[in-house]
This record gives C-alpha cells, structure tokens and sequence, in this order.
C-alpha cells in the first residue's frame, strides 16, 4: 500500500470520526442529561467506538508508511477524543504530506 492509499483511507475515517464525536458530544449528550433520552448517545456512542478503533489502524498504517514522529502521532490519536481537532489535524496531515514543497517527514 502506497503512502498516497494510506492518506486516503486516514482522511476517511478522520472525517467519519469527527463527525461521529460531534454528533455525540453535541446532540447526544445534551439528549440524554436533559431530556433523559439515551437512545443516541447508545448507537452513536457504539458506533464512534468501532468507527475510532478502525481509525487507529488507519493512524498506524499512515505512521508505519509516512514515518510520522511520535508528537503527530499523539495529535492524531487525541482527534477521536476532543471534538472537531479531527478535521485540523487531518489538513494539517494532509497539507504536510501532499506538499511538494514541505519535508514530508513531520
């Protein structure tokens, strides 16, 4: 698998990530403390959890082939954990390894 392939497949699942964080943290959470409804915060919750195991073989896959170092490695794994960091950290991944101009060590 190509570096290109493996940046694909990361954005992917960087974006489903982030979008399954926010919609949690944003609409399932507020759902289930004040209307006392927990049935998104179950499925979107279950969902996140696959979804975010699944982005960190895509993390390593990318760290494996771009040989990442460590402190972006780090970053990449706090995006499933902290809302909308996914979507900075995936252009800036992006923007580092796809620029001809840049290094492409990061």
């Amino acid at each position: 698998m190509s570096v290109e392939r493996a940046l694909f497949l990361y954005r992917i699942m960087a974006y489903t990530v982030g979008v399954g964080l926010i919609i949690l943290v944003f609409v399932g959470m507020p759902l289930q403390f004040w209307a006392h409804y927990d049935g998104v915060v179950q499925v979107v919750g279950f969902v996140h959890g696959i979804a975010y195991m699944v982005y960190l073989v895509t993390v390593l896959n990318l760290l494996i082939r771009a040989r990442l170092q460590l402190w972006t490695f780090v970053a990449m794994v706090a995006c499933g954990l902290v809302p909308f960091l996914a979507f900075v950290v995936e252009h800036w991944v992006t923007r580092r390894l796809t620029d001809p101009v840049k290094v492409t060590r990061i």
